[in-house]
């Protein structure tokens, strides 16, 4: 499973990477801003992502005993979305040692 996990996320990591820069060649947000804030869907999604980055925040205030770090990782979390959420995830899975699973990725604190 934490293979699998591993495969999941780098390859999540990598589209959304490919996703952002490509976007971002195509349409500046920074120009788009006004119109897409117009759209209730635009509104609605960015409620959803900034709820969703409260949830993991949550989780990795547990998973992390330092400030500095639970710091670091909403800044990354708020200005990289699920680019931060993927790279935090290979982050606690190549952490496991060979003999660790789902228990330690999930409850296992780092210090």
């Amino acid at each position: 499973m934490i293979t699998f996990l591993k495969i999941l996320f780098s390859v999540s990591f990598v589209w959304m990477c490919y996703t952002v820069i490509t976007t971002s060649i195509e349409s500046s947000l920074f120009r788009e801003w006004n119109f897409l804030g117009s759209i209730p869907w635009m509104r609605a999604t960015l409620w959803d992502f900034y709820t969703n980055v409260l949830v993991i925040f949550v989780w990795i205030c547990y998973k992390e005993k330092t400030i500095f770090s639970k710091v670091i990782w909403l800044i990354f979390l708020i200005t990289l979305g699920s680019i931060a959420s993927c790279i935090y995830m290979l982050v606690q899975l190549f952490r496991l040692s060979p003999a660790e699973g789902l228990k330690e990725l999930f409850g296992k604190q780092h210090g």
